[in-house]
């Protein structure tokens, strides 16, 4: 009997061996951390992106961009135009095993466009929400509104009971500095569960094996660990210590494709990079300001040698923009994507003709974890500006440092990049950049720029329902945006991912957003 037993449990320790070595796992390096496992803490599209694995929408963005049901089955707009009503998926759980149900819907909806919350603006026309029954929740807007489902692509839905039991019902602010319980852990009901975190070292997710959806992925675990450092990253993927990035830098993907166990996926992003100003009266110093008048931006524009930075810095890899936004974003037109062509000699007239002094120094704001070749680009444009006798003091650190100084004011000229997530279209930017700060509108708006007639024509495509007639608004709104310079687009950056051989499926999306649900990895 204890031969039998040995044999046993030997036969038990082998099958476990096996399963061991069956798990598939996706060894994720991306080029910075998220930012909370709160969703709602703050309007990072990356953090969000991460945490759409673990929490969802009503809806969803599918395989093709097409928003299709998620938590919700189906949907109708009432007779009054203005309440929408969610009919929502039936025998869904959250990850602690309570039941999906209309609470948890109105809770969500309340808990991110509460006044503190930094994605507020994700909702605009957002009025409030009322439980119909357990399993309807009607969703009523200020006006008519066509761009509602977009907006709930990302706004996730949170367990109200657990946001009871851990005084979690208001959202956290990595802005601010505030936390609490939903900032360190998580609750959804999507195809993974948060198995572990640890800050800026490796959050680990695990396949949620109660999901409602039939998975196309195959993957047990996923395993996400920052790698700032660009060479490092490289060197982690040629190694096989991570097996995926998407982030592969553009420097480095002639080294990556020559590789035999590296698969680079190559595009452009939808996400335009702008820098914008401050139209505050004092500088950051304390000095006036002189960017409150269009011609110091210009000059500042004129100054900038695009074709440079897209051949050198971005490796002939970005797509020089002139517009605010991508060419695939409706509300895009093409007579606006037209860039000035740098003249320094006509910036320093106009210098002089907006009244700039001689080696004004400004505070220039970038990240060193944010846009693609960000540093590089910023300590170029920095050079072009000081070519034009202005003395930009440049300023690069994390997000997590400079996030408060943009948000507070206390920066001067800064960089931004924005893809219009979760929205794709024209009304993102216009909405959450451009409006004047006000409600729900220019939660972005850092500069605190601020123009009626442009207000007037974003507040009219927010509730025109005819598509032609909105894109048409959005197109006479972005041609105020370029006219009076109020942000310089630079680019759209480019997009690089790279897998190695053992992830056998991996869809590159226009949005950069890795979608793990129908990735594959060898067996």
């Amino acid at each position: 009997m204890t031969f039998r037993k040995i044999l046993l449990a030997s036969a038990a320790l082998t099958a476990l061996s096996g399963m061991a070595q069956a798990e598939t796992v996706l060894k994720w390096g991306a080029n910075r951390d998220i930012g909370s496992l709160d969703p709602y803490s703050y309007g990072d599209s990356f953090t969000i992106n991460v945490l759409n694995h673990v929490y969802e929408g009503l809806v969803r963005y599918n395989a093709d961009l097409k928003i299709e049901p998620a938590l919700a089955a189906s949907w109708e707009i009432l007779e009054d135009k203005v309440t929408w009503r969610f009919h929502l998926r039936e025998g869904v759980t959250f990850h602690n095993g309570n039941p999906f149900t209309a609470e948890d819907v109105v809770a969500s909806l309340e808990r991110v466009s509460d006044e503190t919350s930094p994605l507020k603006g994700n909702l605009p026309a957002y009025v409030s929400s009322a439980v119909v029954d357990p399993m309807t929740v009607d969703i009523t807007l200020n006006g008519t509104y066509p761009l509602l489902l977009n907006d709930l692509t990302n706004i996730h839905i949170f367990d109200r009971e657990w946001m009871v039991e851990h005084d979690s019902l208001l959202p956290t602010d990595i802005g601010s500095g505030t936390e609490g319980y939903a900032t360190y852990n998580a609750n959804g009901t999507g195809p993974f569960s948060v198995e572990s975190r640890q800050p800026d070292a490796k959050t680990v997710f695990v396949v949620n094996p109660d999901w409602w959806d039939v998975p196309q992925h195959n993957i047990d675990r996923i395993e996400l660990t920052p790698v700032t450092s660009a060479a490092t990253r490289v060197a982690a993927l040629l190694s096989g210590e991570i097996n995926f990035t998407n982030d592969a830098p553009v420097q480095d993907l002639p080294r990556l494709e020559a590789s035999p166990d590296v698969n680079v996926l190559e595009g452009v992003d939808l996400r335009t990079v702008m820098i914008g100003f401050p139209f505050r009266d004092t500088l950051a110093s304390g000095e006036p300001n002189p960017f409150k008048e269009r011609a110091a931006r210009e000059a500042l524009y004129r100054a900038i040698d695009l074709d440079l930075i897209q051949q050198k810095v971005m490796r002939g890899k970005s797509r020089t923009a002139g517009a605010t936004v991508a060419p695939p974003i409706p509300g895009y037109s093409e007579d606006l994507d037209t860039v000035p062509g740098a003249d320094p000699e006509a910036a320093k007239a106009l210098l002089a003709e907006a009244g700039v002094p001689e080696g004004l120094e400004f505070e220039f704001n970038c990240l060193s974890d944010g846009l693609v070749n960000e540093e590089q680009f910023c300590q170029a444009i920095a050079a072009m500006w000081s070519r034009i006798g202005l003395s930009p003091k440049l300023d690069v650190a994390p997000r997590a440092v400079q996030t408060p100084k943009r948000t507070q004011g206390k920066t001067d000229v800064y960089t931004l990049g924005w893809a219009t997530l979760p929205m794709l279209d024209a009304y993102s930017p216009l909405l959450q950049i451009f409006h004047s700060k006000v409600g729900n509108s220019g939660v972005f708006n850092w500069g605190g720029w601020s123009y009626p007639e442009l207000d007037a024509l974003i507040d009219a495509a927010g509730s025109e329902l005819d598509t032609e007639t909105r894109l048409d608004l959005e197109n006479q709104a972005l041609r105020m945006v370029k006219d009076e310079i109020i942000m310089i687009p630079l680019h759209q950056q480019p997009m690089a991912w790279a897998v190695t051989g053992e992830v056998t499926e991996m869809p590159l999306f226009p949005d950069n957003k890795p979608r793990l649900w129908y990735a594959q990895v060898a067996e």
